[in-house]
């Protein structure tokens, strides 16, 4: 195989349903399905530029099976698109090339037409779409909406048929959409060799949601990102190697540009949790949402988030980096005693079976930082020493450096989003 192709894809208005259709240049083929919800009328014009970036985007989740360098499109781009969709395959794939052996120049390269960019749409939509997912997050940033009075309607992608059952206690509508990914299709590729691992799963999620808005004529969706994903984890020669990177705040800014520029200026998608730390996201958390949710939410991947499963009652696994890491920032703002009944009633920094994990999290010993949406290393150090002023939990068995990260540091953000929340 020396080429992906992005096929076709397709809207059927009667089912408020999509598809994206990919092949590889032997005859390999896969389709996703995405079911939306309706809202009667819709701009066109808008959906369709809308479709396109989900399918660009979607493509990762098929490409990264046997990835080559020269990509087919099914209509043509402009430079800054092309440099827009060689970011998301290159630095979007960057942890995908480490843990397969790949360099920035295996990855994809777009390349330009000498076609004009059409004009973005005229598009006239009002309220807010608020993306859900049963973190602490997205949830924080839900109690804040509702703390300021603002009307907004709760999204939740699911990959099969299940939606954690907190949702439905939010207090505000709440949507559902249904990515049906080409699971067999990808099975059979894994058979024949394929290649496997992470994706710029944020992107792809937006990008949905853009749909999504669209279709229900909305005009800001709001998303639920602090400050994270900035630090990498290892590098292969200039490509910065981050679990995450369609998180980070140049991240944010691409997609809104992509929008502003391809879409409508009528659309904004942005966090107003991206000026926080996510250890302030913690303390915020236990504030304004910890008595309504603290003991209902999860952010355990492991436990919750794979592919079809069901996620009916978010629980924690307790045995994971993601687990680690939360009980890590939730410790200095919790009583010892309730954080350890979130965690089946244990104690992680007694767990020597956690021992490597923390030392990752921590920077110790050089272990690398685990491959998840996890704090900062100085941000975790403070969280730790934090947590034992607190008083309640045990010392991990090796020495953590102290650390002068400032958690109550506001970093950049649209101001937009930003005054969502004021």
């Amino acid at each position: 195989m020396s080429k992906f192709v992005f096929k076709s894809y397709d809207f059927d208005k009667a089912d408020c349903t999509a598809s994206f259709n990919y092949g590889f240049d032997d005859g390999r083929n896969f389709t996703e399905i995405v079911k939306f919800e309706g809202g009667g009328g819709y701009n066109e014009e808008a959906l369709d530029r809308a479709l396109f970036l989900a399918f660009v985007l979607i493509g990762t989740s098929y490409y990264k099976t046997f990835p080559t360098r020269d990509v087919e499109l099914s209509q043509p781009i402009d430079e800054w698109q092309a440099a827009f969709f060689n970011r998301v395959y290159q630095e979007g794939l960057g942890q995908f090339a480490y843990e397969n052996g790949l360099s920035r120049d295996d990855l994809a390269h777009f390349e330009a037409s000498q076609r004009p960019p059409a004009d973005a749409v005229t598009y006239d939509g009002h309220g807010i779409l608020a993306l859900q997912s049963g973190g602490k997050d997205s949830l924080l940033t839900a109690s804040l909406l509702q703390e300021k009075g603002k009307q907004f309607t709760s999204w939740y992608v699911s990959s099969g048929n299940h939606h954690p059952a907190l949702l439905d206690e939010i207090g505000s509508k709440l949507m559902i959409c249904t990515r049906r990914i080409d699971r067999e299709g990808l099975k059979k590729a894994s058979a024949d060799g394929a290649k496997n691992g992470h994706v710029p799963v944020t992107y792809i999620i937006q990008s949905l949601a853009v749909i999504q808005a669209i279709l229900l004529n909305k005009s800001d969706i709001v998303t639920s990102i602090a400050h994270e994903g900035e630090e990498p984890h290892v590098y292969i020669g200039d490509l910065a190697v981050t679990h995450q990177w369609s998180k980070t705040w140049a991240a944010e800014i691409a997609f809104s540009e992509y929008v502003g520029r391809y879409i409508s200026a009528g659309l904004r998608i942005g966090s107003p949790l991206r000026r926080f730390s996510e250890l302030k996201v913690a303390e915020l958390f236990v504030k304004h949402a910890g008595e309504a949710y603290g003991h209902l939410f999860s952010s355990c991947n492991a436990a919750n988030y794979k592919q079809g499963s069901d996620n009916s009652n978010l629980f924690w696994c307790s045995k994971c980096p993601k687990c680690a890491n939360s009980y890590l920032l939730f410790a200095p703002f919790m009583p010892a005693d309730e954080l350890k009944n979130v965690f089946g009633g244990r104690d992680l920094f007694a767990d020597s079976d956690l021992e490597e994990t923390f030392k990752g999290l921590l920077g110790i010993d050089g272990f690398i930082k685990p491959f998840e949406c996890v704090g900062e290393i100085d941000e975790l150090r403070l969280a730790y020493h934090l947590a034992l002023k607190t008083g309640g939990y045990q010392n991990l068995p090796f020495d953590v450096p102290d650390s002068s990260f400032d958690y109550q540091k506001t970093y950049p953000a649209q101001d937009w989003a930003v005054r969502m929340l004021q």
